[in-house]
C-alpha cells in the first residue's frame, strides 16, 4: 500500500504538469506564430519480485515474472510545428512561411533568435523589425517615402518611389531551418534559440533546396492550437488526476483497516 500511495502521487503530479501545459496552449490560442506543446510521459523504475525468464525448474522458466511499477513522470512537452491557419491582414509587412522555416531576428544580446511570427513593422530608421523591436536578419531597410512594397515568395523585397515606375531592391530575406525543430529552446516573445538537440541553423532563401518554405505577403500565421482538442485533453487529464486521487483514498482506507485490526 505504501507503493500505491507513492505511485498514485506521481500520477497526480504528472497530470498537474499536463494541465499546466494545456493551460499554456489555451492561453496562446490567439498568439500569432505560436506552436502548441504536447506533454509526454514515461513510466518509472520497476521492482522485480520475480524476474521474467527466471528458472522455475530444471527445464522450465518463468514466462512473465512479477514486476511492480513505481509510477510515472512527465518526460517532455514536445513542440508541434504543424502549420497554423493564415489570417489575411492586407499589411504589406506581414508575412507567413508556407512550409518549414523560421525568420531570423537579432536579439539585444547580439545572438540570433528564430520565430514563426511574421508580424513585422519598421523602426525609425526604416529597418524591418519584430513587434519587440528586434531587427530582421539579414537587415532589410525601407525608405520612409517608399510605396508599393512587394515581398516575393522567394524573399526578394522591393519598393517603388514617388514619381518612379522602376522597382528598387531593398534586400533579400533569408530563412532558417533545423534538423530537429522540436529541440529548439523557447525563450518567450515567440522566439526560439538553437540547442545541441536542434542542431545548427540551415540558412537559405525561401523556396530553396534545403526544404525551406516560401513566403506569402499580407498574411499572418495563427496559432496551431486546437481549442476543441485542448479541452478534450483537459477533461482526460482531469479524469486521470481524479482516478489517481481515488487510489490514494483507497490505500488510506486500507491502512485504516489494518490499524483497526488491533482494536
Amino acid at each position: 500500500m505504501i507503493r500505491a500511495l507513492y505511485s498514485a502521487a506521481t500520477g497526480m503530479t504528472a497530470q498537474q504538469t499536463n494541465v499546466d501545459n494545456i493551460a499554456n496552449n489555451l492561453a496562446n490560442a490567439n498568439t500569432a506564430g505560436y506552436k502548441m506543446r504536447r506533454a509526454q510521459f514515461q513510466d518509472l523504475l520497476y521492482q522485480s519480485l520475480v524476474q521474467p525468464g527466471t528458472a522455475s525448474g530444471q527445464q522450465t522458466i518463468v514466462p512473465a515474472g512479477l514486476q511492480l511499477g513505481m509510477g510515472t513522470r512527465t518526460s517532455s512537452n514536445e513542440i508541434i510545428f504543424s502549420q497554423g491557419n493564415f489570417s489575411q491582414t492586407n499589411n504589406p509587412l506581414d508575412l507567413v512561411i508556407q512550409g518549414s522555416g523560421f525568420f531570423q531576428v537579432l536579439r539585444p544580446t547580439g545572438e540570433i533568435a528564430y520565430t514563426r511570427d511574421g508580424s513585422f513593422q519598421v523602426d525609425k530608421n526604416g529597418n524591418l523589425v519584430t513587434g519587440s523591436g528586434d531587427p530582421v536578419q539579414p537587415q532589410i531597410t525601407i525608405p520612409p517615402n517608399a510605396q508599393a512594397i512587394h515581398i516575393a515568395t522567394d524573399g526578394t523585397v522591393s519598393y517603388t518611389l514617388p514619381g518612379q515606375t522602376a522597382a528598387q531592391l531593398a534586400g533579400q530575406m533569408q530563412l532558417a531551418n533545423f534538423q530537429n525543430p522540436a529541440g529548439l529552446n523557447s525563450i518567450g516573445q515567440n522566439l526560439y534559440i538553437p540547442t545541441d538537440a536542434s542542431g545548427d541553423a540551415i540558412v537559405a532563401a525561401p523556396g530553396g533546396q534545403e526544404g525551406i518554405g516560401t513566403l506569402l505577403q499580407g498574411y499572418t500565421e495563427q496559432s496551431n492550437v486546437s481549442v476543441v482538442d485542448e479541452f478534450i485533453n483537459l477533461i482526460t487529464a482531469q479524469r486521470a488526476y481524479e482516478a489517481n486521487s481515488k487510489v490514494v483514498k483507497a490505500a488510506d482506507e486500507m491502512y485504516q483497516q489494518v490499524n483497526n485490526l488491533t482494536q
